[in-house]
């Protein structure tokens, strides 16, 4: 099995939730982590940097930054997302689906795209997909279409790379009680709680030892998804409540 000791790593969003807790997971493991997020005050990485995914200027500077920190890289996971709002697709606005596109798609693409010629042999590209990529619901219809786009470049990419020595994975959580829901819900703290009232959701930690997990298997190994759901939990929507 393969370890993380003398790995360098990038986590995206890593200033609260699954990248903040998968940027302490990888630390932990032995790696040296450079975090990136727009709340660069609210990191705790090794190397903290400034982050905005939806700013190309801002993706190449930070890419820059990090690797003269790094000086190369083993382990990118692309983290930084988020969803706005639940409304049927004809209450949607056209700044909320460039904010959502943007975050999760055109910034996963951009920060794959400068980070792959520094990726190591044995290197390994982690995006952060969703349920929600995998079976659409209600009244979310940017977000569901932003996840299948990830699991999508995820396998496409995985062919562009085949011969290559860089491993390839799409993590795919279901329920998880983060500030994901305080940010769909645009700080409405009653609409952000009840997502998880009577449920015991998963944890930021429960999907950043799963990549934790994923990392470290023998090099011959590439797992392309990894789908993670609470127990009471097998869809986007069917939550059973008690």
């Amino acid at each position: 099995m393969a370890g993380l000791e003398g790995k360098t790593a990038i986590v995206t969003g890593a200033s609260s939730g699954i990248g903040a807790a998968t940027a302490r997971a990888l630390s932990d493991a032995g790696a040296r982590v450079a975090g990136g997020a727009r709340r660069v005050e609210q990191l705790e990485t090794a190397i903290a940097l400034e982050l905005d995914v939806t700013d190309p200027t801002s993706c190449e500077r930070f890419v820059d930054d990090a690797m003269r920190e790094l000086g190369g890289l083993d382990i990118l996971v692309n983290n930084a997302g988020l969803g706005l709002g639940r409304d049927p697709f004809d209450a949607s606005t056209e700044k909320d689906e460039e904010t959502v596109l943007e975050t999760n798609v055109h910034g996963l693409l951009r920060m794959t795209r400068l980070c792959l010629p520094h990726i190591r042999d044995g290197g390994h590209i982690v995006n952060m997909g969703s349920i929600a990529g995998r079976q659409a619901y209600e009244n979310a219809a940017v977000y569901v279409t932003s996840k299948f786009a990830v699991r999508g470049f995820t396998y496409a990419l995985r062919e562009d790379l085949l011969g290559r020595p860089i491993h390839v994975t799409t993590v795919d959580p279901g329920l998880v009680e983060s500030n994901f829901s305080r940010v769909r819900f645009r700080g409405d703290e009653e609409k952000a709680t009840s997502v998880y009232a009577d449920v015991e959701p998963l944890r930021p930690e429960d999907i950043a030892q799963c990549i934790v997990f994923v990392l470290t298997r023998p090099s011959r190994v590439n797992i392309d998804e990894l789908v993670i759901k609470a127990l009471n939990q097998s869809s986007p929507v069917r939550i059973v409540r008690h």
